[in-house]
């Protein structure tokens, strides 16, 4: 007998009403969007089976809501993902979960509700990853988030979830295939591990799909700290997710009154994929937030996962001490915030802090340093007069760290105007520049020389949007345009140190992301400069070499075209170093459809009759106990 279908206590609405709702709900508050049905609840693990064994209280997350929209059907499918349960291992493709539209669930093929009570089935894992994914798209797309849509780094508008992919200790993100693949494995007692069941490798590897949708030239960089950033990305997403629910922001409280860093509130909140990690190598967590480590103790260090670490430990410090400041407040009737009313204020000045500042990152080759000054600069766009001293406090998080240094802290902290004029002799409407690539490139090629923009290279708009940011409850800034630009600088591999690239061409990748309010003024500038010098930079040289002093405006493009010249060394020295660590190559084609466990970290791929290398997509996860050689790795397929 079909069990008896639950559906959510929201209020019934006919379809043309909830259409019609639904085409006004950024008007409407979380808690009246579920009352109206607009988001509807689904039952998922909190972290995954192992953290549900061990943690009373925190197993199946039953207060975990998903957007509703239209265009939900059979998968389950939506505007933006598309669920193929196809097991490469045994060849089976899964009777999809089915959307009954009228009472908005899903039911297995007997008709049974997708909720805990049939945990054990393809469909609910089919379920649950959707709605993980659903829940975070919305979060990073949000007005605390980014207030904007995000597309994917591959045409078509689906990315596809492969819930059960096949038999391997492995999940990934892959653009060459639009998807989100996720396996399964035995670990040493025999019991079944399936990746898709974890939400923080589930929130980890979708990190690197929108990342990669973000920012899609991070692909393309030798640089070890871009490779970082995507890891960081990942575990940051995985934090912020399991600390949005309010009933395990409840129980951590207990455990910790509110204190993060303590032992056993640091482990489980920072901790990632606790039961891939002891099922796959023993350990409590693969990689960790809780951590003490600088820069300068990687500072020749290659492997991401490794370096990411110092970024992850920083974004949690500053977590840890938004939490301490929030229990130190007072509340209206005179007590003190409890540490569970503690941590919901944090949670959504996190997003603010880590998610909004995503958009003032460069449009090519991200460093740590890069983001600590978004965030810095996100912070003075969101609260320019900043009472409760929030910058100085995180801008000291990343000097502890080593992320910036005190000439960069007193650079940033240093009294300033908030807004400079927008870059350009020749005006141009900021609405205008963001109506299209035509408009902003228009603006790009007329203010070459204003912009340290060479007049030989060719331009590439990489992105033009809009975005409406909220930095508080109802309180939005005003609309954001943004505006991502590169160009390419031919750069020509001399030398034995590049092993089979020697002769061969490669791109240096430049650009910069310019952000601009309505009215002309600039917000933010992320310049990622050449080596090859710009018209006013080139003038200052030839006063420099006649025995006179440039202008301030050539002083300025002369040091732009120094920084370009200092990347294009950094940028050499760093490929010659990854060939001779054997950490180029081919992507090589594994068993069961997996990328083949020899490919190597950084992919070399022909293209316009140039070699351009290509972070792959299958980082292996584990650190290999000899670190001072990586020759000859044989690199896990994980990302």
């Amino acid at each position: 007998m079909a069990k008896e279908r639950k559906v959510d206590r929201a209020l019934e609405l006919g379809p043309n009403d909830l259409r019609d709702l639904y085409a006004s709900r950024r008007f409407l508050d979380e808690a009246t969007r579920r009352k109206l049905g607009l988001e509807r609840r689904f039952d998922v693990y909190y972290k995954d089976p192992l953290v549900a064994a061990k943690n009373p209280g925190l197993e199946i997350d039953t207060n975990f809501y998903v957007p509703w929209e239209p265009g939900i059907g059979d998968g389950p499918t939506s505007a933006r993902f598309a669920v193929v349960d196809y097991d490469s291992t045994t060849k089976k493709l899964e009777d999809p979960a089915h959307w009954d539209g009228d009472a908005k669930i899903f039911c297995d093929p007997e008709q049974r509700t997708i909720d805990a009570t049939i945990r054990q089935s393809p469909q609910f894992r089919q379920v649950s990853t959707w709605a993980i994914l659903q829940n975070t798209l919305n979060y990073f797309e949000g007005p605390s988030g980014l207030g904007r849509r995000i597309s994917w780094a591959f045409e078509g508008n689906r990315l596809l979830i492969v819930p059960n992919a096949g038999y391997g200790a492995n999940a990934y993100y892959d653009r060459k295939s639009h998807s989100l693949q996720f396996y399964y494995f035995d670990d040493r007692n025999g019991q079944r591990v399936r990746t898709c069941l974890s939400s923080d490798i589930v929130n980890h590897e979708f990190a690197h799909a929108l990342l990669d949708g973000i920012r899609p030239h991070y692909l393309e960089a030798v640089s070890p700290q871009t490779g970082a950033f995507h890891e960081f990305l990942g575990d940051l997403t995985a934090i912020l997710m399991t600390l949005r629910n309010a009933s395990f922001r409840q129980e951590l409280a207990k455990l910790t009154g509110g204190l993060l860093d303590s032992k056993s509130g640091g482990e489980l909140l920072s901790s990632v994929a606790a039961e891939f990690g002891r099922a796959v190598g023993d350990q409590e967590y693969l990689r960790s937030g809780a951590n003490q480590d600088k820069l300068s103790k990687y500072k020749d260090e290659m492997e991401a996962h490794v370096l990411s670490t110092v970024l992850t430990g920083t974004m949690f410090d500053i977590l840890v001490k938004f939490t301490k400041q929030y229990l130190e407040r007072e509340r209206a009737d005179g007590e003190k915030l409890s540490p569970k009313q503690a941590l919901a204020f944090t949670v959504p000045r996190m997003q603010v802090i880590a998610i909004q500042s995503l958009d003032l990152l460069p449009p090519v080759e991200v460093t740590f340093n890069d983001y600590a000054r978004a965030v810095l600069r996100n912070l003075l766009i969101a609260d320019p007069t900043d009472p409760k001293g929030y910058r100085k406090m995180i801008a000291e998080a990343f000097l502890r760290r080593e992320i910036l240094t005190q000439a960069d802290l007193d650079e940033i902290l240093e009294p300033a105007g908030l807004y400079d004029r927008m870059p350009g002799d020749i005006p141009h409407d900021p609405a205008m520049i963001a109506s299209s690539r035509a408009e902003a490139y228009r603006y790009l090629n007329d203010n070459r020389d204003d912009l340290y923009i060479p007049r030989r290279v060719d331009i590439i708009v990489d992105e033009v949007f809009t975005a409406e940011k909220m930095v508080g409850r109802g309180l939005f800034l005003p609309k954001q345009m943004i505006l991502q630009y590169l160009w390419r600088e031919d750069v020509v591999l001399e030398g034995e140190r590049f092993g089979p690239y020697n002769g061969q061409t490669t791109s240096l990748l430049c650009g910069a992301t310019m952000v601009l309010d309505e009215n002309g003024s600039m917000l933010s500038w992320a310049r990622k400069p050449g080596s090859e010098p710009s018209a006013k930079a080139a003038t200052g040289q030839r006063k420099i070499d006649a025995g006179k002093k440039p202008n301030g405006e050539e002083a300025r493009a002369l040091a732009d075209w120094e920084a370009g010249k200092e990347r294009r060394a950094a940028y050499l020295e760093a490929l010659a170093r990854r060939i001779d660590e054997g950490m180029v190559g081919q992507e090589l084609a594994g068993p069961e459809g997996m990328v083949g466990a020899l490919t190597p970290p950084l992919i070399a791929r022909e293209a316009g009759g140039q070699v351009r290398f290509e972070l792959s997509p299958h980082f292996h996860i584990h650190d290999d106990a000899d670190a001072a050689s990586l020759r000859g790795l044989q690199w896990r397929t994980s990302s």
